[in-house]
């Protein structure tokens, strides 16, 4: 049996100290998405036909979500509201985990896919948004005769 001397709550703050500092590099936008403890979290992917990036946001009203794409950088921004009473003399927040005020994610699409094909829907807290590839780039089979 291994004895613990450091409490519970010293070691729940090392772990994130070391969530937050094990990931210095993931910060960059691009293709790839962005780096870990930001909001909204994102899983960007690809098929042949398409850019697939589902944006993982519960709790926003769909029409307070901001999407921008401008020369290949689709931008997604919005505001999440706090849903913990606001402090003053008689209240207090013992924890709060969850995300609340402005946030704004970058992705970097690649060159083939079309500004001019973006769909974007809301469904139980998730954002999906699909960006159609070129034609031109999509790859197909040629016959041969």
């Amino acid at each position: 049996m291994v004895w613990n001397a450091f409490s519970r709550d010293l070691m729940a703050e090392l772990e994130r100290l070391q969530q937050d500092f094990g990931h210095p590099l993931e910060q960059s936008a691009s293709i790839r998405g962005g780096g870990r403890s930001r909001f909204p979290a994102l899983n960007v992917g690809g098929t042949p036909e398409s850019v697939e990036i589902y944006a993982f946001a519960p709790g926003l009203d769909p029409s307070s979500i901001e999407l921008s794409l401008d020369r290949g950088v689709l931008s997604l921004s919005g505001e999440r509201a706090s849903d913990l009473p606001a402090e003053d003399a008689r209240t207090a927040v013992h924890i709060g985990e969850r995300f609340a005020g402005r946030f704004r994610r970058v992705v970097n699409l690649p060159d083939d896919a079309d500004p001019d094909s973006v769909s974007a829907t809301y469904r139980d807290g998730v954002l999906h948004i699909r960006v159609t590839r070129r034609a031109a780039s999509q790859p197909r089979r040629i016959n041969v005769q």
